[in-house]
This record gives structure tokens, sequence and C-alpha cells, in this order.
């Protein structure tokens, strides 16, 4: 991937190019930004022009045999890792190149949910394994096959576990000499404070409306009206923005769900409450999570809108007419208690709590809640 292809991140790119041109490259970046951002892309884009054999002023050539192979994604000196799902024990990113680099030609700005439902992940969670940590200290062993540098690209490096937390450590603090370590991450905070100590952070900005409807119209062609719309509710995430051009959009089935739960706690009607725990168990890991998440994040817009900010609401017509609706049978403690027990429940359920239990202890606390 090129700069070029890169909408918008201009303050970003320039950062980088003038730190390749003036041999000032950190050798451990950490590109750090939301969900359905850049960070992955321009990631990519300096690991093609670190190693551009035609370096242009403001970016890779292009053209070159290292900027081809590594646009396919099979440069020898383009190492990446990344999250699997343990579904046969030892199995590791080597096992999933193939799949992973479809995935990202498609396009860069992917989410964890969309890749674990590309290798079939069921009801698995996301990790990089200590066995993953291992591999990454033999392959930078070796030498550069072709390039100036052996890139390490990390995708959501706070997924590992605590032995290949400390692996990594220990390579940060003593890099094989040219070697690149490229970090690319959602939740910073989830990582150990000494491999923020020892990494670059690139601060990566969500993008603008008009950044994704620009996006939106030269990818997909889609009309200028449906394309401003969907960037509007995106609200400067990419990733979602191309979901909500999907015909077969998951965000209604979220809205759907999350109505009916809510509807069902309010009217106290115990039976069904167990069935949706039985539902959400029958769920995959990454969807009950997902499904959490929004939950979060509409009590967050019916917060805003009791509080008298409706302007900062972005949501389909079906989702604020719930909002306006439903808003009026809470208070504000209702909501601060609902939303700390949905963190708690995301909590326990990446500890693989059993869902049902969860579900259903949430389900009782809120119909008691909500009626009182």
């Amino acid at each position: 991937m090129q700069f070029s292809e890169i909408i918008g991140q201009d303050d970003t790119r320039q950062l980088l190019l003038r730190a390749v041109q003036s041999n000032h490259l950190a050798h451990a970046l950490l590109f750090d930004g939301p969900v359905g951002s850049a960070n992955l892309a321009l990631a990519l884009a300096l690991a093609q022009y670190v190693n551009c054999e035609d370096k242009l002023e403001d970016d890779a050539c292009g053209r070159c045999a290292s900027c081809i192979k590594t646009q396919k994604l099979i440069h020898p000196d383009l190492h990446m890792v990344f999250p699997v799902a343990n579904l046969a024990k030892g199995k590791t990113s080597e096992a999933y190149l193939a799949d992973w680099r479809r995935f990202l030609l498609e396009q860069p700005y992917r989410t964890l949910p969309d890749w674990l439902e590309t290798i079939d992940a069921d009801n698995k969670q996301g990790n990089i394994s200590a066995e993953e940590a291992r591999n990454i200290l033999q392959k930078l062993s070796l030498k550069a096959y072709e390039g100036a540098y052996k890139i390490m690209l990390i995708w959501l490096p706070e997924l590992m576990n605590v032995s290949s937390a400390n692996a990594l450590l220990k390579v940060l603090e003593e890099p094989p000499a040219k070697t690149l370590f490229l970090l690319v991450t959602n939740q910073p905070d989830k990582l150990l404070i000494t491999i923020l100590s020892r990494t670059q952070r690139i601060a990566v900005k969500a993008f603008t409306d008009e950044e994704i409807a620009t996006y939106l119209r030269q990818h997909l062609n889609l009309d200028e009206t449906t394309a401003r719309r969907y960037a509007y509710l995106a609200d400067g995430n990419l990733a979602e923005a191309l979901q909500l051009s999907n015909p077969n959009n998951q965000s209604t089935d979220q809205h759907t769900w999350f109505a009916e739960w809510m509807r069902t706690c309010y009217r106290q009607d115990l039976i069904t409450l167990v069935k949706q725990a039985d539902q959400f168990d029958g769920f995959s890991k990454e969807k009950q999570k997902g499904l959490i998440d929004y939950s979060i994040r509409m009590y967050r817009n019916l917060f805003l809108w009791q509080q008298g900010a409706g302007e900062l609401v972005r949501l389909p017509d079906d989702e604020m007419a719930f909002v306006r609706n439903f808003v009026k049978v809470l208070t504000m403690q209702h909501i601060e208690r609902i939303v700390a027990d949905l963190n708690e429940a995301a909590y326990h359920l990446e500890r693989n709590a059993r869902a049902k239990m969860i579900m259903l202890d949430m389900s009782l606390t809120f119909s008691r809640l909500i009626r009182t």
C-alpha cells in the first residue's frame, strides 16, 4: 500500500516521511488509532516505503520489485503477526497467512470480528500466543533477504497473553540491527507499560465525515447523499461506514436484538428473558462482545439525549426513535448502574465466563431497576 492510497492523515504521513528521510526512524512504532481508522493502512504504507528501491519524496515508487512484493504482502522481509483463534493447538499466524493476505488486500480498514469471521473462529476469541512470540524471535534472528529493513508488523498487540508480551518486551529492549517493529493497536491501555515506553507513539486520528464520504464515492460508487449519510452515522469509523453500505449489514440485527431485550426487561417477562439468555449463549464469542459493546454505545446515546445533547447522537431513524421513547423511563442513576453492569459483563465474557449466566443476571437486574 502507498501513502497516496490513504485518504487524509496528511500530518501523520509527513511525520513518517520526514523520519525516514532524516534517518530518525525509531526502531519500534505504535500506530495508535480507534477502530476503523487508518492505523493499519499507514503501517503497511510505511513498510513499503522504507524498503522501496527508488523512493520518491512523498511516497514509495510503486514499481520496483520490493514495492510490488510488499503490495502483495509477500515480501520476504515483511513478517506479520495477528490474532488467531486456537482452533488447533499450536497454530499461529503462519498457518493463516493466505487468508490474511486475501483479507487485507480486499481493503485494509478491517476489524477483529471481520477477521475471526473470515477464519470461522466460531466461539473462540482471538489472541496472540506464546508460541507466536517464539516465532517472532526466530524470524528476527535471520538477516534481511532483500530489503534495507526486516519488518515485524503486529496487528492488535493488546491481544497478546502475558508470556508473548514479555517475550516481545525482551526483543524491543535489544532489537536486532535494521529491524523495524510496527505495532498497530486500538486499545493501547491494554498493553504493558514497559512495551509502551519502548515504542514511539504515532497518533492516528479518526476519519472526518468528508474523508469517509469521499472514500465511499470513490470505491463504492455511492451517490453524494448516501455517502454523506453513511459517513455521518459512522462517526469517523470507516469500517463501520463500509458495514453500513453492505446490504447484509449486521448493525440492524444488533439494534433489533437490543431493543427487544430492553422491552422485555421493561415488561418483566421472565420466561422470554430466559429464552433470550439461551439465544445469547448460542452466539459466537465475538458476536456476544459486539452486542455488549453496542448496548454500551446505545446507553451513551440515551445519556446524551437525556442531558440535552441530542446533536451529538448519530443514529439511523429507527434507532433514534427508540432512544427518544426509551429515555422516558430512565433516570441518570439507571443509566449509570446499567453501563457499569454492561462493562462488568464485557470483562467476564473476555475471561470466558458462561454467557448465559451473565446475560440472565443482567436481565433480571435491569428488569428490577428499570421499573423502580
